[in-house]
């Protein structure tokens, strides 16, 4: 997983006057959680721009007077009406240690069903993952290039090496799910499918009957 790199302050008054005074001066109160004792610092709104604005997960690498904390970004506060970050929680990680984070999926792949005017519905967008922090995968990839129209991907279609991933087999990721303007699949295309290629995959009527 790629890492990003903040540079930030400790802060000793960590009361409303002094959070209030801080934003006031362009920078976001934050707090690192996991260790002996909450680490609480301040850095420059901008610093955060690659860590949050971003579709992919990262590892963060704060450097606060000489020393480097590795974390991971646990939430994050915006204002209801600016959109500006108000507050960030992470959490520290220690290598050997596993950690449990969210990690976006990338859909990649030409369904046949959704070329047949199918709609792509994706279930599960980010995905609960626990692995050791050089384990951690900046997203998941969940091809659905063998997807026809009725058909659901579940999470064991994911790559699962060295980590975990903290849900349910049944759990759906995407399925193709029916339109007006869908077409039936060819014949000759439900003859490419085995009786027993439903693992990973299956039509809602076969999801109901294995149910």
């Amino acid at each position: 997983m790629k890492s990003v790199s903040i540079h930030g302050s400790k802060r000793e008054s960590v009361g409303k006057k002094a959070t209030k005074a801080l934003r006031n001066a362009g920078l976001v109160p934050c707090v690192v959680y996991g260790g002996d004792t909450p680490l609480h610092f301040s850095a420059p709104e901008l610093a955060f721009k690659e860590l949050v604005y971003t579709p992919d997960a990262h590892t963060v690498e704060i450097e606060l007077d000489g020393v480097t904390v590795k974390a991971i970004l646990q939430d994050i506060q915006f204002h209801p009406v600016t959109d500006r970050i108000l507050h960030i929680d992470f959490y520290q990680i220690f290598e050997g240690k596993e950690v449990t984070m969210n990690i976006p999926v990338h859909f990649t792949g030409n369904s046949r069903g959704v070329m047949n005017g199918g709609v792509l519905r994706k279930t599960n967008r980010v995905l609960r993952v626990k692995a050791l922090p050089k384990d951690l995968p900046d997203y998941l990839v969940a091809d659905i290039t063998n997807l026809k129209i009725g058909n659901k991907l579940y999470i064991g279609a994911l790559p699962q090496e060295n980590i975990t991933l903290m849900h349910p087999d049944n759990t759906v990721v995407c399925q193709v799910r029916t339109s007006r303007t869908a077409i039936l699949d060819a014949d000759d295309d439900d003859d490419e499918t085995e009786a027993g290629d439903v693992s990973s995959t299956q039509t809602d009527d076969a999801a109901a009957v294995a149910e």
